[in-house]
């Protein structure tokens, strides 16, 4: 499959007042990067379609679970047939995320078209980013990519891509407008669940103007912020704390660099599901004498899952890809097969070198 191409043109504005850039010129989600021509296209398969299958990246975030539910609940209520999954292996919604309007719509990998007609995939950079899902990937007539990651290799027939977009729910809520359909509490739910992870609670640099503009649309629906915010953030089970400690008395500083690992051992020793250590990273990160953080965490099948993070002077998004992963510049992962001693190894080979 070839990506759409993308003529640059400027997106429309979505329904109602346009937000406004800090110089008063209007600034629309989508518009940096996806042009018109990719835009129709999508709205026209959209509209014809009876049946629409959404996927999101496995191991799912808020961003594309939240994006993937808020896009399905406006289809379903245009009479749209909707089926949403991800390709885990072992299918269940990561603890945090299970606030999430719009379950309903959830089938398992082994219940999603084998072949579908029109498959919306989201947040997935890559192909094999959709786990089980990327099979039926292959043999769908069309499908539209909707990501914001500078690193997505074009897959798909048609691209909704910007790299400039906080989150992919910027695009999410575009599409929505543009289709039509609007706001209600459970779709701006899921929204600004994917707004405030990926922007980490609009502490990012993937912050902007738009991205909080987006916000306070979202919480004119009479959301309730402080709920979601204990959701995701506020809320562990005690073995994630004895998980946590366990990683802390393994961690190594060096050169700039801190990292640790948790492994299966570790996690089986409480009972924690994989999703739970997650939140690893954004502790190790903190560390003022260190400008790149590393977790590598033990998924189910003994893979490493390496979660690595900038302060911003160093391409984590460019190292990652040259391991078979992606991301953004300050947030980005890959996937090793190797131990973590290879790892490692792998990672410092690419790390600039000091002066």
């Amino acid at each position: 499959m070839t990506p759409d191409v993308r003529d640059g043109a400027r997106g429309r504005p979505s329904r109602g007042a346009p937000a406004r850039a800090l110089d008063g010129t209007a600034e629309r989600p989508g518009d940096q990067a996806v042009g018109e021509t990719a835009w129709t296209r999508v709205l026209s398969l959209v509209r014809q379609a009876d049946e629409v299958a959404l996927a999101c990246h496995v191991s799912p975030d808020g961003d594309a679970l939240g994006s993937m539910l808020a896009v399905g609940l406006v289809l379903r209520s245009m009479g749209k047939r909707v089926v949403a999954s991800f390709g885990d292996r072992t299918f269940s919604v990561p603890r945090l995320l299970r606030f999430l309007p719009g379950q309903d719509l959830l089938v398992p990998p082994a219940d999603y078209p084998a072949e579908p007609a029109l498959m919306i995939t989201f947040d997935s950079s890559t192909l094999d980013r959709l786990g089980l899902l990327a099979v039926n990937a292959g043999k769908a007539r069309e499908v539209v990519v909707m990501d914001h990651h500078p690193s997505n290799t074009g897959f798909g027939t048609i691209g909704i891509i910007d790299p400039g977009a906080a989150a992919t729910a910027v695009l999410a809520e575009q599409l929505i407008y543009r289709l039509g359909g609007g706001l209600d509490r459970d779709v701006a739910t899921c929204l600004y669940a994917g707004l405030v992870t990926d922007t980490g609670s609009f502490r990012h640099t993937s912050t902007t103007a738009s991205a909080h503009e987006m916000a306070a649309r979202l919480v004119a629906t009479g959301l309730r912020t402080d709920e979601i915010a204990r959701e995701l953030w506020d809320r562990s089970p005690f073995g994630y704390l004895k998980v946590l400690g366990a990683a802390l008395e393994r961690v190594v500083l060096e050169d700039g660099l801190i990292w640790t690992y948790v492994t299966r051992l570790d996690r089986a020793a409480y009972g924690l599901p994989y999703a739970e250590v997650e939140a690893i990273i954004d502790v190790v990160r903190r560390t003022d004498e260190a400008e790149v953080a590393v977790v590598l965490k033990e998924d189910d099948l003994g893979a490493w899952q390496v979660s690595t993070r900038s302060k911003g002077a160093v391409d984590m998004a460019a190292i990652c890809a040259a391991l078979g992963g992606g991301g953004h510049r300050s947030a980005a992962g890959f996937t090793s097969h190797e131990s973590v001693e290879a790892t490692m190894d792998n990672i410092r080979a690419l790390l600039p070198r000091k002066a």
